[in-house]
C-alpha cells in the first residue's frame, strides 16, 4: 500500500510539471535510493499500472539505482528530469 501512495505522488508530480511545459512528454529520469524499499522493476510495474489509460501511459522511465546507503537521499525516489519532444518534431 505504501508503494502505491509513493507512485501516485510521483505520477501527480510528473503530471503537474508536464502541464506547464510545451511538447509531448516522452521520458522521465528517476534516481532510486538504496533504501527506498522498492526495486526498479517493481517501481516500473506500479508506474505502468498507475498510468494505464492516462496521458502518461507508455512514458519511458530511466531509473538509476543508487548504491550508497549513507546518502541523504537513500530512502527517496527522486525525479531528476523530464524529456519532452516538441510538437514540430513529429
Amino acid at each position: 500500500m505504501h508503494e502505491q501512495s509513493l507512485i501516485r505522488n510521483l505520477v501527480r508530480k510528473i503530471q503537474q510539471l508536464a502541464e506547464h511545459q510545451g511538447g509531448t512528454l516522452v521520458a522521465a529520469r528517476l534516481r532510486l535510493g538504496a533504501l527506498a524499499h522498492i526495486s526498479a522493476e517493481h517501481l516500473r510495474e506500479h508506474f505502468e499500472q498507475e498510468t494505464g489509460g492516462t496521458p502518461l501511459e507508455g512514458l519511458r522511465l530511466q531509473i538509476e539505482e543508487m548504491q550508497d546507503i549513507h546518502d541523504v537521499e537513500a530512502q527517496e525516489i527522486i525525479l531528476d528530469s523530464l524529456e519532452f519532444q516538441d510538437a514540430d518534431e513529429f
